[in-house]
């Protein structure tokens, strides 16, 4: 099979596939283009994109009787790939559950720790050379210990993050998921709206799937539901938060901070958004450790040597 793997990749995943395929690793860090994609699909076999490359229904419109059968997304989220419109065109869609929970729990973690506690503002500080030293009332945050964390997106990275929040700092945990969660391995309530969620818990983190219908989920209204103090957590995908009414609600000190590990326009970062001192801003690191990007590589491998075998891919969409 002739695959293109659209992103360099850690080299022990491009061995394995290697091993399996005709592989071509395309030699630009930038998402793809619908043209690019479109392209794609006509000459391969097997294509394995990531975040931002546009299989969306022009590409595939553009590509009738696309040569490729699959498209092992590497990666949990897969909210830049039409996965209807690639059903209809006959190709399948896999991604890699599971090897991104931990990682991406643990950067929530540190957005968590680095707003509240001011931590990115702090290391600015000293890197400026003007700071005077200790006083009793510098810099006082928010602390986290006992706190009421809401989770907006109970799933497996939810979950991992209300662990890491209640068994280590002690936190409280309310939440808010479209459907009933009946086992959770720890105490935690889940809230009939996500208003309620918002205006109860003194750190939100968002961690729900993108796509159409979590476009925009946290807005204008559910900004305005959060306490003064309270901070908002954004590791899921850009779009799911508005920017423009958080960067309002962050300029007009109407929450207490917050952190992003994504963006609306990634990876354009509007300069109203980075100018600001109470946002912490990260370059969507959700994932970037080098076992756990070869254990996502090595996953999408997995479902495209299933798939030549003409057995069921492990993780299909």
């Amino acid at each position: 099979m002739k695959l293109l793997i659209t992103r360099n990749l850690p080299e022990a995943v491009l061995d394995a596939a290697r091993a399996e395929f005709d592989a071509t690793v395309r030699d630009d860090t930038r998402p793809m283009t619908s043209e690019e994609a479109a392209a794609a699909l006509r000459d391969y076999d097997a294509i394995l994109p990531t975040l931002g490359d546009a299989f969306r229904a022009p590409a595939f419109d553009a590509a009738p009787g696309a040569r490729c059968k699959i498209l092992a997304n590497f990666g949990v989220g897969y909210n830049h790939i039409d996965v209807a419109a690639a059903r209809a065109a006959g190709i399948e869609v896999t991604n890699t559950p599971g090897a991104v929970t931990d990682a991406t729990a643990d950067i929530a973690m540190a957005l968590i720790l680095m707003s509240a506690r001011r931590a990115g503002e702090g290391e600015r500080l000293v890197r400026s050379g003007k700071w005077e030293g200790w006083h009793p009332t510098q810099m006082l945050g928010l602390h986290v210990t006992g706190k009421t964390l809401g989770i907006v997106g109970m799933g497996r990275i939810g979950k991992a993050i209300a662990q890491r929040c209640h068994f280590g700092f002690g936190m409280e945990i309310v939440y808010y998921n479209r459907s009933p969660r009946s086992s959770l391995d720890l105490p935690a309530r889940q809230l009939e709206t996500l208003t309620d969620v918002m205006a109860e818990a003194d750190i939100v983190v968002v961690a729900v799937p993108g796509g159409p219908t979590t476009h925009h989920l946290i807005g204008a209204e559910e900004l305005s539901a959060m306490r003064p103090h309270a901070h908002l957590v954004n590791i899921s995908r850009g779009d799911v938060v508005n920017e423009a009414a958080l960067i309002a609600a962050l300029n007009e000190r109407r929450i207490g901070g917050a952190g992003l590990d994504v963006y609306e326009f990634e990876p354009e970062v509007p300069e109203a958004l980075r100018r600001l001192d109470n946002v912490v801003l990260l370059p969507h690191l959700g994932t970037a450790a080098l076992e756990v990007r070869t254990a996502m590589g090595m996953m999408a491998v997995d479902n495209l040597r299933a798939f030549a075998r003409g057995e069921p891919p492990p993780n299909r969409v």
